[in-house]
């Protein structure tokens, strides 16, 4: 439940070319794409980084210790939703964070998708991760399917159809790891 290599690699390039500094990610679990993004900071970016259980987080910190990127990470036992309407509750945050990065409970994207979109500058990218689902979104009615992937896959049909929509974002789907579509806040 990582990454995948290509995937987090181009979240780096993605997070230097924005000349990021502040950063918000939905769903830590071990951390791999925290730390990643942590070492693509520059030394005073700033990392919120919100997952409901700190035992998977804990799982990873002594890598991010490790590479002396704990200062940069300000983590949040919490589901996300409390956080960030939290966030947007202060003024001051409202396009304050220059990157997103979303991958936590599929069939809150959407609710994830309102505040991100608030919450994230005018030029900014909002990422989702598992936006293909293992292609199941592909898949045919009738094709046969575990009931799991055909649920989640119907969430990210419908986050991804409800994208394309938004007015306030570009949007590119791209076909690495299980899919991620970026969002880049135009308004």
């Amino acid at each position: 439940m990582a990454g995948s290599p290509d995937e987090i690699q181009l979240l780096q390039m993605l997070l230097k070319v924005l000349n990021a500094k502040t950063v918000i990610e939905i769903g830590v679990f071990t951390g791999y794409s925290l730390l990643a993004t942590a070492l693509a900071l520059p030394e005073d970016g700033k990392i919120i980084a919100i997952d409901a259980v700190r035992e998977f987080y804990e799982i990873g910190l002594p890598s991010i210790e490790k590479a002396g990127m704990t200062h940069k990470i300000d983590f949040r036992k919490s589901t996300a939703l409390p956080v960030l309407d939290q966030l947007l509750s202060e003024e001051k945050n409202e396009g304050a964070f220059d990157f997103i990065f979303v991958d936590a409970d599929k069939d809150n994207y959407l609710n994830y998708h309102e505040r991100a979109v608030k919450l994230v500058r005018i030029g900014g990218i909002i990422a989702y991760d598992n936006t293909l689902w293992s292609g199941a979104v592909a898949a045919s009615p009738d094709e046969p399917l575990p009931e799991l992937d055909r649920m989640f896959a119907e969430h990210a049909k419908k986050f991804n159809t409800s994208m394309v929509a938004d007015a306030r974002i570009e949007v590119s789907q791209l076909s690495i790891a299980d899919g991620v579509t970026l969002c880049h806040r135009i308004a």
